[in-house]
Order: structure tokens, then sequence, then C-alpha cells
């Protein structure tokens, strides 16, 4: 099950537990319960602090939990925690040990004071980069609250269950049963979604701050780089973030950022939180901004910002740096089948769809990107366009032209997604040459037609392009006084990692030379 050079890497982790563990193991006469037993006695193999039951009583077979000796199981796997979720075993075998986890003191005793009765259920596939994130989320809280459990399930291993719950995207979180939320998801904000006064003290420490030099919003490439200039200058630097990464969490291989041979997105957002961190950077996360006020308008004479949770935080200058989304289809019956065959995300989503027949939308690199992928994973692809041809590159359009499941639909205009009322059953479209309607029978459709900007919340406040974009100039100033933007959000053309994280540095050497001129 484990190759060598995984053993020794595991056998190096487990030497840090800090008490004897069990691997408790519910099986069945499965060829998948036969994989589970051989991951789980070549763990305890690896260590006189770990041992290996095979009695377990958890009703899903086959699966195993983890325990500290004479406790009961709150941890479980419904599957082989391998590729991306073998660092949730790692951790989850570390911490259920008494390991200190790696989360602040502050997001530590917020969990420890949830008091939680429940039981967290969360469907993976195992190429999903998300997903990791959700279940060592969920197992922290269950190892911290002993009323709690949290099982971390491989749709590929359940494929039963997941056709009878209609899970068509993932990670899928279940509380006691009932669906409480999917997709990509902190630790930060799990815990404020299970904790009900979480959004009102928020309010009441942000209120509580002094007013900052710099106050970055938004914390994805170009944001994390325009904190690390701010606080590299010794002034007072704040930073509104919703999530750390931003569409960089979206992103898979990274190839093409100077000096970073080879990364993946969630790896590139990581490094680069913990390089914010480095700095005195007042970090309020999971907050989004609904109003900006200029400082010519206000009383203080700085600009102000406010918080959707009714806080309201001021400082001299601001950048803004939301980034972009997901470009949607807009037609009828997309936002009703959203995860229910309507997605958004090849790498999370694709495998949940093995030997079915999907659509992908869109063209360009992306598309064609995501075509090619989910060919080795589906029956059937079918690539539709809008336009007379594709945009994508000539490399990537030959390797899709030469896979056998795929199929190219252009000068086509997506006009309905249909459904059973449960789950997509086809995609129609218009033959705009013709101005016929046809239709394709599939099981999903994976839309990749570009962002949008995250701009809706300055709408008659700070000057847009009619694209939404910010408009700035050379400076990355807008139109109003003190307000600078930088990356995915701003009329810069070129929507590119390396590109907004340049345009991030030097929207705050901007605020900068502003502060320095009008102090």
């Amino acid at each position: 099950m484990l190759d060598q050079n995984i053993k020794t890497q595991l056998k190096a982790y487990l030497e840090r537990l800090e008490s004897p563990i069990e691997l408790v193991a519910a099986l069945d006469d499965s060829d998948k319960a036969a994989k589970i037993k051989e991951l789980v006695t070549e763990i305890a193999e690896l260590s006189d602090q770990v041992t290996a039951r095979f009695d377990g009583q958890n009703t899903r077979r086959p699966s195993f939990g983890i325990a500290k000796v004479g406790e009961q199981p709150r941890v479980f796997f419904a599957g082989l925690p391998m590729g991306h979720e073998f660092t949730s075993l790692i951790l989850a075998l570390l911490q259920t040990s008494g390991y200190a986890p790696k989360v602040s003191d502050g997001v530590l005793n917020q969990i420890k004071g949830l008091n939680l009765k429940a039981d967290f259920d969360v469907f993976v596939s195992l190429s999903c980069h998300n997903c990791p994130d959700v279940v060592q989320a969920l197992n922290l809280i269950a190892i911290y609250n002993p009323n709690t459990t949290a099982t971390m399930i491989d749709g590929a291993f359940f494929q039963d269950e997941v056709e009878q719950r209609k899970i068509m995207a993932v990670p899928m979180v279940f509380q006691d049963g009932n669906h409480i939320g999917q997709g990509r998801m902190t630790l930060e904000e799990i815990v404020a979604k299970l904790d009900s006064g979480a959004a009102e003290k928020d309010a009441a420490a942000i209120n509580a701050k002094q007013a900052f030099d710099v106050l970055v919003v938004g914390a994805g490439p170009a944001g994390g780089t325009a904190a690390i200039y701010a606080a590299r200058k010794g002034i007072r630097t704040g930073m509104i973030a919703e999530r750390f990464g931003g569409q960089v969490m979206d992103t898979m291989d990274i190839e093409n950022f100077t000096s970073v041979q080879k990364t993946v997105g969630p790896q590139f957002a990581a490094d680069m939180e913990k390089h914010v961190r480095e700095y005195d950077v007042d970090i309020m996360n999971l907050q989004r901004v609904s109003k900006i006020v200029g400082a010519d308008q206000t009383a203080s004479g700085l600009v102000e910002v406010e918080l959707e949770n009714g806080a309201k935080v001021e400082s001299k200058t601001v950048i803004l740096s939301t980034g972009a989304r997901w470009r949607k289809m807009g037609v009828s019956g997309e936002q009703e089948y959203a995860t229910r065959g309507v997605a958004y995300c090849p790498h999370c989503d694709g495998p949940l769809f093995k030997g079915k027949k999907i659509a992908v939308i869109g063209g360009g690199n992306s598309g064609v990107e995501a075509a090619i992928d989910l060919a080795g994973i589906v029956e059937q692809v079918t690539l539709v366009e809008f336009d007379t041809k594709l945009r994508a590159d000539q490399v990537l359009q030959d390797k899709l032209n030469s896979l056998r499941n795929a199929t190219v639909i252009t000068h086509a205009l997506s006009t309905e997604v249909v459904g059973d009322g449960a789950q997509v059953t086809a995609l129609k479209y218009k033959d705009r040459a013709t101005d016929t309607e046809h239709s394709i029978e599939l099981s999903g459709i994976f839309v990749q037609i570009g962002l949008l900007p995250n701009t809706d919340f300055l709408k008659g406040s700070v000057e847009l392009s009619p694209r939404g974009e910010i408009i700035i100039n050379e400076r990355n100033e807008t139109n109003v006084a003190g307000v600078f933007a930088a990356g995915d959000c701003t009329t810069v053309p070129y929507k590119q990692i390396i590109i907004a994280t340049g345009e991030g540095a030097k929207a705050s050497l901007s605020a900068f030379d502003y502060i320095i001129r009008n102090s």
C-alpha cells in the first residue's frame, strides 16, 4: 500500500506522537476493506505508539477511526486517505495523540468553546485540492469536542451513497445528516458558521481598532504583496480578507512565476499567507466590505471602510485588491443545478462524474485544459464554444483533438441547463449559424468562461469600467483620493499571478508616497 519513501516519512512523523493511539477499523468482505486493513496494518507497524484493531463498530463500512488508547474514535476515514488527503491522515494521527495544532490561540479557544454535539460527514475526491482544508478543520473540531465526530468519505469508495444523496460537488459537508455547506472553506469559516455569536464579537473587535496608514482589501496575490510592501515601510498596516489566496486557490499547476519552477495554487497561497504573517499586519479574516467612503466625505478626513457585519474601520489610504470570480453562463437552470451537475472546478468535482457524459463550456485555455483532464475520467466530454473557433493555445487544441472521447462544438450559444429536479440531465444550445436548437444528454456541465471582477459593492463610490473593473492610472490611483487598486479587479490587462503581485507592490508604494505627501 505505502511505498518505502512514504513509510520513511510517515515513521518520522509518528515519532512526534504525544501519547499512544489506536486505529480501529470497521471492515466487510469487500476488496476496499482489504485495502483499508492493509493501510491500517502498515501504519501500526511503523510505531510502537500505534496499535491496530479490526473490531470497529462504525456502521459505514469499510472505514477506520483514530483514538487515544482507552477512548472511542471521533475522527474517521471512510476510504483511503491518499493523494491530497494524506496530509489529513498525518495531522489526524498527531493531533489525536495530543500534538498541538498550528492554529492561533484565539481560534483554538473558539473551537473548544463550541461545546458541540454533532456528527459531521464530508464527501471528498482524492484529486480535490480544496477538500483537505475542510477535512482537517472538521477533524480538529471533533478532537476538541468530545461529543462530536468527523468522517471523511471518499466518493469513489461509496458511489452508491453519492448517487443516493445526489452529491455532485466536493467538498460537501453534512451535520447530523443535514447539508450545511460545500466548496472551499477554511477552519475559521467553519468555526464561524458553527459559532452563533462570532459575527457580533468580530464587529465589536474591529470597531475598537485605531485608524490604519494602509488598509488592504483582499488577500490574493495583489493584496498579499501590497500588505508586505506596506508593512516593510514600518507603517500601520491592516488587511481585510474574506479568505487568503483568492482565485489562486482554484489554480493547480503554476509554472510561470519567475524563480518558482513549479507549484500548485493552494501551496502558493499558503506560502503567501505565511510571508504576510511574518510582518506586523493586522489581518481581519472572514470579512466582506460593503461600502467605501472617500476621505473628502468623512469628518475625520480618512477613508472609511464599512463591513457587512456593520463594523467600520478608517485608514489614511486603502488598496482595493478584491480579485475576480468565475463567470457564470447566466442561463435558465444554472443556479438551480449548481452543485447538482453544474460545476466550476474540474479538479475537485471531476471524479464524481466518472464514466458519465459531461460538457465543458468555454474554448479558452481553461476550458480546453479542463476538457483534456476530464476526458481521462468521463465517458464522453463535449466542449461547447460560443465563437467560431477555439481560443486556446494550439498545443492544447491538438491534444484535445487527439482524444477519442472528446467532441468540439463551436458557434454555439448555451441556452438552458435541463434537469429532472434533482440533477442535470441535458444542456440546450443554439447553433448560431443556423439558429437551430439542439440538446445534449449529459450528467455534468463544467463552466470555464472567464472571470468577473469582485467590485459590485463599489458601484457609485469608485469609477468602474463597463466591464466592472476599477479604473486606475499608472500609479494605481482610482478617482477617489487615498483609494488605490491592484490586481484582477482593475483595468490592468493580462490577468496573471505575477502581474497581480507586481501591481500590488506598485499600489503599496503609491499609497506610501501619498501618505508622505499628505501627512
